[in-house]
């Protein structure tokens, strides 16, 4: 039985974003080819043709959203679902281009490169909306703060947690307090802060704290500076997986030895493995306490 598949996480959704800038900064769409709009909702057609030939000012992301900014006030907004990917076809590779079912949406740029939005399991999400309405678009509205953000410190985080008994792992993973912190990550970030899953979000001290958002953001670059992580069906931008996954440290390691590990396996069993709101969560109990 193979492993289940993961959602890409915010570092694959940044690469992402970062593989399309120079394919798509300030060129123009000049044809689009729904090929098939079922996804979590169906691809808006007349929507998107409000974006032709019309210049792209910029690309960023916000949480696991892709947000590209036209010229004529509208924003196209996707997002990967579970196996969403995009593949960039420069002209000298159009006879590579071997378009299947899953093959959702096909744009071509005035440079005549063809970018291609593949979902498979069709949890993702293309959608186009007025750029100065961001603020009031629902998917967009409760979402909590960055964590590459200078706003992203240890007392932020510890007023958003000040109320929650729920364990610490899925209490960061919620997006209302900070965005992007998925499962991989969440369970890295926690072994590199000593702090055991299964504590209550609001009884850590401010000194794992401080400890926990500095290592949020380490992780996070870090994954982002590797391209992210090899998931099943994630890709980048030119059909690379990323290699982030040789650098974990407890994620997916069970009964393993973790890092500078100097435990008796025989009695402590290695990396442990359970199971916190439908997701599996890897820890050490020897470091994590």
């Amino acid at each position: 039985m193979g492993k289940a598949v993961n959602m890409p996480e915010l570092p694959e959704v940044e690469t992402v974003m970062q593989g399309l800038i120079p394919f798509l900064l300030n060129r123009q769409i000049v044809e689009l080819d729904i090929r098939s709009p079922k996804l979590r909702i169906p691809i808006p057609h007349q929507k998107l043709k409000k974006l032709l030939g019309n210049p792209i000012l910029s690309l960023k992301r916000r949480a696991k959203y892709i947000l590209i900014d036209f010229k004529n006030g509208q924003t196209l907004v996707v997002h990967l679902g579970m196996t969403g990917s995009f593949t960039v076809m420069p002209p000298k590779r159009h006879h590579e281009i071997e378009l299947d079912r899953h093959d959702h949406l096909l744009l071509t740029t005035d440079k005549n490169v063809k970018i291609i939005f593949r979902d498979p399991r069709r949890f993702g999400m293309v959608d186009v909306i007025k750029s100065d309405e961001r603020s009031i678009y629902k998917p967009l509205q409760s979402l909590g703060v960055e964590p590459l953000d200078t706003g992203f410190t240890m007392l932020v985080l510890k007023e958003k947690l000040s109320t929650r008994t729920i364990a610490i792992k899925p209490a960061i993973m919620d997006q209302s307090v900070v965005v992007g912190v998925g499962n991989i990550y969440a369970s890295e970030a926690l072994f590199l802060s000593g702090i055991n899953p299964m504590t209550p979000a609001n009884q850590i001290n401010d000194k794992k704290l401080s400890l926990l958002v500095e290592n949020i953001k380490f992780i996070l670059s870090a994954a982002i500076k590797s391209g992210g992580s090899t998931l099943r069906d994630y890709r980048r931008v030119g059909g690379e997986t990323g290699y982030f996954q040789f650098h974990f440290a407890v994620y997916d390691k069970a009964g393993e030895a973790c890092p500078n590990c100097t435990c008796n396996l025989t009695k402590t069993g290695g990396i442990q493995k359970i199971v916190q709101a439908g997701r599996s969560t890897f820890y050490c109990g020897m470091k994590q306490k």
